[in-house]
């Protein structure tokens, strides 16, 4: 799948935000090693603490069906009712970027931040959280 359409699969997985608070919606789209693709969104509650964020609920979404391997996720974030500005991008949280963590290989794993359709930057999991922890750490 091409970047550019896994983007267009974020943007759509935004419009099913819940971000009722900070009017910041998120959309993600997860590829699977196997071509299917796992929509995500950011789902906001009233105590903060339980809210999760868009890339969490694609990767969960993928676990939970039993997914294991994963090749890239493409983010959107901006304000509801607003343009997306091409020079500003929504990366993804720390917390986010260790679950991202524990079911890819953070050298090939592509994380495409994109501000719309056309203008998008790719990193590799390995640039956005160097020298992670991961489970070859605890199982040796």
């Amino acid at each position: 799948m091409e970047k550019a359409e896994l983007v267009k699969e974020a943007f759509q997985a935004r419009e099913m935000a819940y971000a009722p608070y900070s009017h910041y919606k998120v959309g993600a789209a997860l590829l699977t090693k196997g071509g299917k693709v796992y929509r995500g969104c950011n789902i906001e509650n009233a105590s903060y603490t339980p809210t999760n964020c868009a890339e969490r609920t694609a990767f969960f979404k993928a676990v939970s069906e039993g997914e294991r391997e994963f090749e890239a996720i493409a983010i959107v974030g901006f304000m509801d009712g607003e343009k997306p500005d091409p020079e500003v991008y929504a990366s993804p949280c720390g917390v986010c970027r260790q679950v991202m963590r524990e079911f890819t290989d953070p050298k090939s794993f592509e994380i495409i931040v994109a501000s719309d359709e056309e203008h998008y930057k790719t990193y590799t999991l390995e640039q956005m959280l160097p020298e992670s922890f991961g489970p070859e750490n605890l199982l040796g």
